[in-house]
């Protein structure tokens, strides 16, 4: 795998420095990352956040990522609680000033114009001494945009909007004269931004397109771009991830890392993880949430195997359908060498209780990690 501490933004950007697995924290911001009542969950409270991001700076992870949310998944309740989340460009420059990591924000396509966006986002890099990152979703949940009046565009075209988003934001972080920009979705007069961010060429962008479409996108556009692990044969995880790399290289001349989505329940025994994971997602697990989700995607059960629907929602459940981290610190240290192996470079990790989690992790997975060579000291 390529490094990358040649890389300009290594200078002052975590996530390019030179470990072999790269870490984040997911969804500090909100209410974790899981659709469970289960009473360790997160409530969106800043103070909590602030704990969470320096207990992750212990741990050393390398980004700290929140997620974007409006309202909630449940229809018939607006005010359902997995709509709590604090806003992800405040709360990115905020949580800038208490960690080293690098700091995200999520930005949803149709919520913010790009020449807002761009002015947060140089902002935000200023404040974090160029350690801002930008997350970037094309658009997807149409309750919400509805909020917004933005109508719910097809995949190919919020892929389509996204692509002139993104263009003129990086006109506007690195081009000193106005320039005027004519597209299908945004019009431009003499436009500009200043402050510049400072790293250059611009902060990285991260994106989590999974179609073809999505993919092609994020091999154009994004420097971390996420897959979903399906498997865990190595050479199952190598040939997705290489022919991620392959795309980018051939068809768009760049390089990108490769990112996955993880849960983690630890426990000192795989019996003890088992049933701290059954806990919050069987005892606890937020059904409404679930179903007002899946009528979202118009997930429905006649078009799946009744093992394989009931398989998807468990997982949906305990971590949004991320690649399981359950088990022993031996365990959870050997599946990382193998997405490692597999040319993962980057995990972004949720638990249910963010505190438990992430002090057992720094007794237990970072020691391991740090011997497997999969991360410095």
């Amino acid at each position: 795998m390529k490094s990358w501490k040649d890389d300009p933004r290594a200078d002052t950007n975590p996530v390019f420095n030179d470990n072999a697995l790269k870490l984040g924290v997911f969804a500090l911001n909100g209410i974790g990352n899981n659709m469970s009542n289960a009473p360790e969950n997160l409530d969106a409270k800043w103070d909590d956040s602030v704990f969470l991001s320096k207990l992750s700076e212990e741990a050393g992870f390398e980004a700290n990522v929140p997620y974007s949310r409006w309202r909630g998944y449940v229809d018939a309740d607006p005010g359902h609680r997995s709509g709590l989340a604090l806003d992800s460009y405040t709360w990115a420059a905020a949580t800038s000033q208490v960690t080293s990591a690098a700091v995200f924000a999520t930005s949803h396509v149709p919520t913010i114009h790009p020449i807002a966006a761009a002015k947060q986002c140089a902002t935000i890099d200023q404040i974090s001494g160029g350690r801002f990152g930008l997350n970037v979703v094309a658009g997807w949940n149409k309750t919400e945009l509805d909020m917004f009046g933005a109508a719910m565009k097809d995949h190919h075209d919020r892929y389509a909007q996204a692509a002139e988003w993104i263009e003129i934001l990086r006109a506007l972080w690195s081009r000193d004269e106005a320039f005027d920009y004519e597209g299908e979705y945004y019009t431009v007069k003499k436009g500009i931004s200043m402050p510049k961010p400072i790293q250059r060429p611009f902060p990285p962008i991260m994106n989590a397109g999974g179609s073809d479409r999505g993919r092609a996108f994020a091999a154009k556009y994004s420097d971390m771009a996420f897959v979903i692990v399906k498997s865990d044969d190595v050479d199952e995880i190598r040939r997705e991830t290489d022919a991620y790399r392959k795309l980018a290289r051939e068809e768009y001349g760049r390089d990108l890392q490769v990112w996955t989505l993880s849960y983690v329940v630890q426990g000192d025994t795989e019996q003890d993880a088992r049933d701290k994971l059954n806990y919050y997602v069987v005892e606890h697990g937020d059904d409404r949430a679930l179903d007002g989700f899946m009528n979202m995607h118009s997930m429905h059960s006649q078009l799946m195997p009744p093992d394989v629907m009931d398989a998807m929602k468990f997982r949906l459940k305990a971590g949004h359908g991320g690649y399981e981290l359950v088990g022993t610190a031996d365990k959870i240290t050997s599946q990382l060498d193998k997405l490692s192996k597999g040319g993962i470079d980057g995990v972004l990790l949720s638990w249910f209780s963010y505190e438990d989690g992430i002090k057992s992790w720094i007794k237990d997975v970072k020691p391991q990690l740090e011997q497997a060579g999969l991360r410095s000291t």
